[in-house]
């Protein structure tokens, strides 16, 4: 379910009529003769006494009386699913506009009324209902919508229903960005969200929130290196990531330079299967420490290298020896690693078993800086003085083909058709 799906309150009565209403929802989970006891101190606090204001102008009593009934709420009541939906958002109504959203009690009121729709025995389309109501109703702004968004991952992991939720990883960063929440706190939501996605097996979207995780951190943090060390081992172990460049842009992963796999890091940012090699060959220990797999990353980086040479060569024709040279391959293997790179994304050629040649039309950068900018500096120019070229030749060939128009015939209407007539010489007056 989506949390942008809410259902409008639309309360009626007076605050006193709806107070009952919610106390009288209440006592339906208790035998009809025990009802009149329990909602009689509902009555006494909103019943007006001699000397003291109007309920509707006492701010005080009304809170008081909001608070009685929140402490009465053990589990989502005895209604069908409609009045469980309308008490909840009902008391949710009076509990955005008496209570201050940024108070500690504030806080810890909606944590117990959360845990109490999380943990009730009901149907779970019911309690994600519930919960994605108060999500939409808290103003966009408040720290209180972290809470609740987490309980809502929380039920959802719990019933490994994670696709209900419907909420992209954009979508969490941009309410990050704008909850009036601390660092530590967005900090923590983010590792819940990786640890429950890595739970359920999803690890493209676990990788996703890994690095929206380590980017929150202060390189200065505790425990920024080990946070940085393990989004490393992550990218490196995953055999669908290609894209080193994102990682360092993280300020903790920068941070973290003196990291034993930060050299391995680079290698599969910059450099080639050779340099791999070398590395591999001095640190077993380090990738049995980090449970890496020497057969993937070996994949990992003939890939990359293999993008890094279409690259530099596209829109020419490859000869399989060029590529066998650069990814350390016999020739009769080139077009099973090309397939490979393609299915991978990295690059689109055209393989030709003819002449032995791939032709590049595209391929991904490793990384983008001044060296990738200047190389498609010079694509561009080239593609501009070659539209320039074929610009001139269609230009000319219209010039060359479109005849001269002839010269327009007078057209007369008459009485019985239109008639082509012949121009007549005018007189010319002296």
């Amino acid at each position: 379910m989506s949390v942008t799906d809410a259902v409008s309150v639309f309360a009626e009565g007076t605050f006193e009529e709806q107070i009952l209403e919610l106390v009288n929802y209440l006592a339906l989970s208790l035998p009809e003769d025990q009802r009149p006891n329990y909602v009689q101190p509902f009555q006494d606090v909103l019943t007006t006494q001699e000397g003291q204001k109007p309920i509707e102008k006492d701010e005080e009593r009304r809170r008081k009386a909001l608070t009685l009934v929140l402490g009465e709420v053990k589990g989502l009541g005895e209604g069908s699913e409609r009045e469980i939906e309308g008490f909840f958002n009902l008391l949710l109504s009076h509990f955005l506009t008496l209570l201050p959203l940024d108070a500690p009690e504030t806080k810890e009121q909606l944590a117990t009324l959360l845990q109490t729709v999380a943990s009730a025995d009901a149907p779970s389309s019911i309690k994600y209902r519930i919960l994605s109501n108060i999500f939409n109703a808290t103003p966009r702004k408040s720290g209180l919508r972290l809470p609740v968004h987490r309980a809502l991952i929380e039920l959802a992991s719990a019933n490994d229903e994670l696709d209900h939720l419907a909420v992209s990883v954009s979508e969490v960063e941009k309410w990050l960005s704008e909850w009036d929440v601390s660092v530590d706190e967005k900090t923590s939501f983010l590792k819940t969200l990786f640890d429950v996605y890595t739970k359920s097996g999803d690890l493209d979207t676990s990788y996703l929130y890994q690095l929206s995780y380590v980017r929150s951190i202060p390189p200065s943090s505790p425990s920024a290196e080990s946070a940085a060390g393990e989004l490393i081992a992550t990218a490196l172990r995953s055999p669908t990531t290609f894209d080193f460049d994102p990682l360092f842009r993280l300020d903790a992963v920068v941070a973290a330079k003196n990291h034993e796999l930060f050299p391995l890091l680079q290698i599969f940012l910059n450099d080639g299967l050779s340099q791999y090699q070398d590395w591999e060959s001095g640190h077993a220990d380090v990738i049995s420490k980090y449970n890496l797999d020497k057969t993937q990353l070996e994949r990992k980086i003939r890939l990359l290298s293999l993008a890094t040479l279409g690259f530099q060569n596209v829109g020419r024709d490859l000869p399989y020896s060029a590529v066998a040279s650069a990814i350390q391959v016999e020739e009769s293997q080139v077009e099973r690693w090309v397939i490979d790179a393609i299915r991978a994304g990295l690059i689109t050629s055209k393989i030709s078993q003819t002449t032995r040649t791939l032709h590049i039309i595209r391929a991904t950068a490793r990384a983008f800086e001044r060296d990738q900018w200047e190389a498609l500096e010079k694509r561009l120019v080239a593609w501009k003085t070659g539209l320039s070229s074929v610009l001139e030749v269609v230009v000319a060939a219209k010039k060359r083909n479109v005849p001269e128009a002839p010269a327009a015939t007078p057209v007369t209407v008459t009485p019985t058709g239109i008639e082509a007539s012949t121009p007549q010489p005018q007189e010319t007056v002296a």
